[in-house]
């Protein structure tokens, strides 16, 4: 039965915000798959980067997802590039409802321009690698249960949405949200 609710997009569309709204609604606890990465590693993502490599953090992302996908009844907040691999993906959708908040580059960028613990625009053109990554995550995104466009909602509209999209599973008997 699927009973998390797993929020996924990329970095700015709004995931941790909706995460921790939708935490006081629903009375759920919400697990941040950076945020695990953060405490097993016991430094920042932006030094895992610098001294271990992209590789090596998917590595460890990969072992949090395989763990917080067994809980049941939760919010996962999940990093921006979880999708990308097969294997997260289909550890995610088992025990849950799996949410695309997706968001334009330059909605994105807007969001995002003054927050320098983002590793993958600390780079001399930030929006171009919002956009190159962006294309080519997009078809890892689309394959979550429900698409929901954060441009222009407030965060509590997109919790709306949540609880809407999981009401309607719901009453068609498509699993419990």
């Amino acid at each position: 039965m699927k009973t998390n609710i797993v929020l996924t997009g990329f970095m700015g569309a709004g995931k941790s915000l909706v995460a921790q709204t939708l935490s006081a609604h629903l009375d759920r606890l919400v697990f941040s798959t950076d945020e695990l990465i953060i405490k097993r590693e016991g430094r920042p993502i932006t030094e895992i980067f610098a001294d271990s490599g992209e590789d090596y953090f998917r590595k460890v992302e990969r072992e949090v997802v395989e763990e917080v996908s067994q809980k049941e009844n939760i919010i996962i907040d999940c990093g921006g590039g979880v999708v990308v691999n097969p294997e997260n993906a289909a550890n995610l959708k088992k025990g849950g409802t799996v949410f695309y908040l997706k968001a334009s580059p330059q909605v994105i960028y807007d969001r995002i321009k003054t927050q320098a613990h983002r590793p993958l625009v600390n780079v001399e053109d930030p929006m171009a690698k919002i956009q190159e990554l962006l294309s080519f995550r997009e078809e890892f995104y689309v394959k979550a249960d429900h698409v929901i466009i954060t441009d222009i909602l407030s965060i509590e509209q997109v919790c709306e949405e949540v609880v809407t999209l999981l009401n309607f599973k719901q009453a068609r008997g498509e699993g419990k949200g």
